[in-house]
C-alpha cells in the first residue's frame, strides 16, 4: 500500500501485503460465500444428495447434514468462514435448518451482486434487506400456528420432517416416535412456557443390530463397565448412590515422611489403610444402596469390599453423566461419605451391565418420572449409525424448538413462497431504490422451493409457476411435493417445521449477508496462509491463495 507525498512514496503496509478494494473486494467475497452455499445446496430436502468428506488421514464421512459438511471442510477464505458461522449459529440455536440458512445467505449475496453491478450502493441494499427481514419475521409470526406438548401427532410430523432425507429413512416412523417421547419426558413448564433442556436427552450410538433396534431408555446409559468381576451384573429395584469422592486412601496434603523401623509397624500401617477403605465402604453400604456410581477412583480393595456387600459399582463416571443420573433417578450427588444418607439415594427399576458391540455398558432403566433420558441408536454399519444419530439429533432438537416457541409452520417451501409473495407487495409500498433490494430479498427466499423443485428431477420452473398461482389464489399451505414431483398441500402431507427454524435462518442469513456487503477492502498480511485447504472449485482464483491481490 503506497501513498504519494510530494512525489515521495510512503509505505504504510509491509511489502507482500495483498489487498483488494471496492467492487473487486465485494465480488471476491460474494464469490467465496456463493461457492460455500452452492456446496451444500444440493443436500436440501428429502431427495437431497449426500456428500462424501475425506479428511487428511483418510477418514470418510458420508452425510447430507449442512452443519457437518461445513464443519468437516477446511475452509480458509475469510468470507466463506462467515458462512460456516451462519451454520454453527443455526445448529446451536435450533439444531436443524443449517442448509436453509446457508443457502439463503448465498442467494441474498448473489442478488445483491446483481444490484451492485447496476450501481445500487451496498448501503441502500443493506437498508432494503433490513426492511425485508423485519417484514418477513412479522409475516412468519402471522402464518405460524400454535403447538403444545400434548399435540403428539403434530410433534411427530415435525420429527419426521426433520429426519426426511437422512439415511434413517427406513425406520423413521419409529425413530420419530422415540424423539417425541424423549422430549415430552424431559419437558418442564416454567412460567407457563414449555422448556426443554437439550442436554437432558443423551443420544448414544453403537453399531450392531439394525435401526429398528434403536430404543428409548427411561434412564441413562453409562459407557463404563462394572469395576469388579464378583459384583452382581443385574440389579432390580436399584437404590442408587452417586458420590463425587474417591474410595481410595488419600495422600497427605503436606509433604510428610513416614519412617517404619520394624515389620510390625509395616503390618499395622497396611492394616490401617485397609481399615480406612473398609470404613468407607461400610458408610456406603449403611446408606442402603445397592448400586454405586463414583465420579472418582475406587481402590482395588474397596472394590472387593463393595462386591462382598453385593453392590454394583462403576468408577470415573463423567461429570455430565453424573448430573444426568441425578436427574433421571432423583439421587443427590454426595461429596462426602459422612453425608450420604438414605434420602440421597435414587431409584431405577433395573440396572444392568450388557455387552453391546463388543463393549460393556451399564444401563440404568425404568426410572420413575425421569427428567433425563437416553436414546440408544443402533445400525448395521458405522456410517449408518453416525448418520442415524445426526437424524435423531435433528428430530429431537426440532421438536424441542417447536415446543420452546410454541409455534409451527408448513414446510416444503410453502412458507417461503408465501413470504416472497407478500414481500413483493410490501416492496411497492416502500418505493425508492430500497424497493429493488426488497424484491431481491423476496427472490432470494424463493431459492428454498426452487432447490426442492430441482431435486425432484422435473422442470423446476413449471413447479414454481404452479406454486405461485396456487398461493395467489389463497392456497398458502401449498409447497413442493418432492416425492411425487408436483405441488401439494403441505399441511395435509404432514410436512411441518418449527417456526424457530425459519426465523433463525432469516435472521442469520440477512445479518451475514449485510456483514459481507459492508466489506469494501480486504487487506491480507503476507504471513497468512491464504487459500490453502480450499475445496476445489471454490469460485474464481481463490483456490491458489491470491484472493487479496
Amino acid at each position: 500500500m503506497v501513498a504519494q507525498l510530494g512525489g515521495q512514496p510512503i509505505f504504510i503496509l509491509p511489502e507482500g501485503t495483498l489487498r483488494s478494494t471496492g467492487k473487486d473486494a465485494q465480488a471476491r467475497n460474494i464469490a467465496a460465500a456463493k461457492a460455500v452455499a452452492e456446496t451444500v445446496r444440493t443436500t436440501l430436502g428429502p431427495k437431497g444428495m449426500d456428500k462424501m468428506l475425506v479428511d487428511s488421514i483418510g477418514d470418510v464421512t458420508i452425510t447430507n447434514d449442512g452443519a457437518t459438511i461445513l464443519d468437516e471442510m477446511e475452509i480458509e477464505h475469510p468470507a466463506a468462514k462467515m458462512m460456516v458461522e451462519v451454520a454453527k449459529t443455526q445448529e446451536d440455536e435450533v439444531g436443524d435448518g443449517t442448509t436453509t440458512a446457508v443457502v439463503i445467505t448465498g442467494e441474498l449475496l448473489k442478488k445483491a451482486e446483481g444490484l451492485i453491478e447496476q450501481d445500487v450502493h451496498p448501503t441502500v441494499i443493506i437498508r432494503g434487506y433490513r426492511l425485508a427481514k423485519n417484514r418477513a419475521l412479522e409475516l412468519l409470526e402471522k402464518q405460524a400456528e400454535a403447538v403444545t406438548v400434548n399435540d403428539f401427532d403434530v410433534l411427530e410430523k415435525i420429527a419426521l420432517t426433520a429426519m426426511t432425507g437422512k439415511s434413517g429413512e427406513s425406520a423413521k416412523e419409529g425413530l420419530a416416535k422415540l424423539a417425541v417421547e424423549a422430549v415430552k419426558t424431559v419437558c418442564t413448564v416454567e412460567n407457563g412456557k414449555a422448556v426443554v433442556y437439550k442436554d437432558n436427552i443423551k443420544i448414544e450410538k453403537k453399531q450392531g443390530g439394525s435401526l429398528d433396534d434403536t430404543e428409548l431408555i427411561r434412564g441413562i446409559i453409562i459407557d463404563k463397565e462394572v469395576v469388579h468381576s464378583n459384583m452382581p451384573k443385574k440389579i432390580k429395584d436399584a437404590k442408587i448412590a452417586l458420590i463425587d469422592v474417591a474410595l481410595e486412601v488419600k495422600e497427605t496434603e503436606t509433604n510428610a515422611e513416614i519412617r517404619i523401623t520394624s515389620p510390625d509397624q509395616l503390618q499395622a500401617f497396611i492394616e490401617q489403610e485397609s481399615k480406612m477403605l473398609k470404613d468407607m465402604v461400610s458408610k456406603v453400604a449403611a446408606s442402603g444402596c445397592n448400586v454405586l456410581f463414583c465420579q472418582k477412583g475406587i481402590d482395588d480393595l474397596a472394590q472387593h469390599y463393595l462386591a462382598k456387600n453385593g453392590i454394583l459399582a462403576a468408577r470415573r463416571v463423567k461429570k455430565s453423566d453424573m448430573e444426568k443420573l441425578a436427574k433421571a433417578t432423583g439421587a443427590k450427588i454426595a461429596t462426602s461419605l459422612d453425608e450420604l444418607a438414605k434420602e440421597d439415594l435414587g431409584y431405577a427399576g433395573l440396572v444392568e451391565e450388557m455387552k453391546v458391540g463388543g463393549e460393556d455398558m451399564i444401563f440404568v432403566r425404568e426410572c420413575k418420572n425421569p427428567k433425563a433420558v437416553s436414546i440408544f441408536v443402533r445400525g448395521g454399519t458405522e456410517h449408518v449409525v453416525d448418520e442415524a444419530k445426526r437424524a435423531m439429533d435433528d428430530a429431537v432438537l426440532g421438536v424441542a424448538a417447536a415446543l420452546e416457541v410454541g409455534k409451527v409452520v408448513t414446510g416444503g417451501g410453502s412458507i417461503e413462497i408465501e413470504i416472497a409473495r407478500k414481500l413483493r407487495e410490501y416492496a411497492e409500498s416502500v418505493g425508492g431504490k430500497e424497493q429493488l433490494a426488497i424484491n431481491a430479498f423476496a427472490e432470494a427466499v424463493e431459492i428454498i422451493p426452487r432447490t426442492l423443485a430441482e431435486s425432484t428431477g422435473k422442470d423446476p420452473i413449471d413447479i414454481l409457476v404452479d406454486l405461485r398461482n396456487k398461493h395467489e389464489k389463497g392456497n398458502s399451505y401449498f409447497g413442493v411435493d418432492v416425492i411425487h414431483g408436483t405441488t401439494s398441500d403441505m399441511k395435509v402431507n404432514g410436512v411441518i417445521e418449527p417456526l424457530k427454524i425459519k426465523t433463525q435462518a432469516i435472521k442469520s442469513a440477512s445479518e451475514a449477508a449485510e456483514m459481507i456487503l459492508r466489506i469494501d477492502d480486504v487487506i491480507q498480511s503476507k504471513g497468512g496462509g491464504a487459500g490453502k485447504g480450499m475445496p476445489p472449485g471454490m469460485g474464481g482464483d481463490m483456490g491458489n491463495g491470491d484472493y487479496g491481490e
